[in-house]
């Protein structure tokens, strides 16, 4: 019984080293393209080709949607053009929009983020810019305005056009900009709107659903922290998702592209994109590098007097990041640039240089500032000196006097005699 307890007990921790090092590290993705991205620092905290150019689908509707928030009015009409219900190629999403159909820009907004419906897109395309290549060159100088650096878009929907791409990193600077938006928001997050009725089509039957399992409560993908944001699919990008989550304040962004189905039947654009979360929240955190008023450096200032000479340079801000919890700080030494000529006398808070701190690729920085104010030394030979110089004056000026005064006296005696 002992030798069976004792191979259980060694068999025991084989699994937990075995678990220990198969969880350890980045997440295994299987999408071709994918980054994950801490919002409030920018901080890339995973990526996988996220440079390399993509077909983004209806993940384009992301730059359609921002584009209309800040051109248009919500409770602006617009009328549903011949092209925007019959030039769309056959299986594409659709919103069931009638030709001559006056609809609001929400509406058609609703149609487009939580249904994908690529006939919305041209409405609202062809409402702000007049056609969808007008529209196509507005969505491109969008782009470039936010940093893209790898994106060109043809159309305002994702339908496929070999020359419609992005990657994953331009994607983010996208969702990342449009997520500041709080009415993209409320509409990237949406799980179920109905269509109301208009003047071509009385029922109340168009009912969008969210094509994003991920915020469908009911999905065996849901995760209660993810606000959306966009899906996309088409059989050359095949399965794409752009994601937003929050949890205990800390906000990420991830982007997966180009996904299919693993061995289990499973989607991997969610499976990956739970993987990038849990990443993004179980191994990072917020770390101070360096708070506030906090003691970088102490220096000697060589013209200073003996009380004020010793001086504790200070960090004026904090510098945070959203780090590894791996990675350990106990050791982190910044490089100090100080100014030139640095003398007495200083005033407290004078900015005396900067301190720069290193960690991987990223660097993080903060002046440097005088903890209290310096005086400067007294000069022993120049107070030696200009007592000389004074002594010096005050003989010649009493030599002066002695001559006036004897010169005088002569004078009196002459006049006597």
């Amino acid at each position: 019984m002992k030798l069976k307890k004792k191979i259980f007990i060694i068999f025991l921790i084989f699994l937990m080293t075995l678990a220990h090092f198969s969880f350890a590290g980045e997440p295994q993705i299987a999408s071709t393209a994918a980054i994950l991205v801490e919002e409030s620092t920018g901080k890339i905290l995973y990526q996988k080709n996220a440079y390399e150019k993509m077909y983004p689908a209806s993940t384009t509707k992301i730059m359609t949607a921002i584009l209309t928030l800040e051109n248009c009015k919500l409770d602006e009409m617009a009328t549903v053009s011949y092209n925007a219900v019959y030039s769309l190629p056959s299986g594409y999403v659709n919103a069931n929009l009638q030709e001559g159909e006056e609809i609001s820009i929400n509406d058609l907004l609703y149609a487009l983020m939580v249904k994908s419906a690529n006939d919305a897109a041209i409405v609202l395309a062809e409402h702000i810019s007049g056609s969808v290549q007008n529209f196509a060159k507005m969505m491109n100088e969008k782009a470039i305005s936010l940093g893209c650096q790898n994106t060109r878009f043809v159309n305002p929907n994702g339908v496929h056009n070999d020359n419609h791409y992005t990657t994953a990193h331009d994607l983010y600077l996208i969702a990342s900009y449009c997520m500041k938006n709080e009415n993209f928001r409320k509409y990237a997050s949406t799980v179920s709107y109905t269509l109301p009725a208009t003047n071509k089509y009385l029922a109340k039957d168009r009912v969008c659903t969210t094509t994003n399992e991920m915020i469908r409560p009911k999905s065996k993908y849901y995760n209660q922290n993810i606000i959306g944001i966009k899906t996309g699919h088409t059989t050359e990008a095949k399965d794409c998702l752009v994601s937003c989550a929050i949890q205990n304040d800390v906000e990420l962004i991830s982007v997966v592209l180009h996904a299919g189905t693993n061995r289990e039947g499973l989607s991997e654009r969610y499976v990956d994109t739970q993987a990038l979360f849990d990443y993004g929240f179980k191994d990072f955190s917020f770390t101070d590098i360096v708070k506030e008023n906090d003691i970088v450096k102490n220096i000697e200032i060589e013209n200073a007097n003996k009380d004020t000479k010793s001086l504790d340079l200070i960090a004026k801000n904090t510098l945070s990041t959203y780090l590894n919890t791996q990675i350990d700080l106990t050791n982190l030494k910044p490089e100090i640039i100080l100014n030139e000529n640095l003398e007495a006398p200083i005033a407290i808070n004078s900015s005396l240089g900067k301190a720069v701190y290193t960690i991987g690729e990223t660097q993080f920085t903060t002046e440097l500032l005088a903890s209290h104010a310096v005086e400067k030394k007294l000069n022993i030979q120049l107070i030696f000196l200009m007592a000389g110089i004074l002594l010096l004056i005050f003989g010649v000026f009493i030599l002066i006097l002695q001559y006036q005064y004897k010169k005088k006296k002569l004078k009196k005696k002459k006049i006597r005699k």
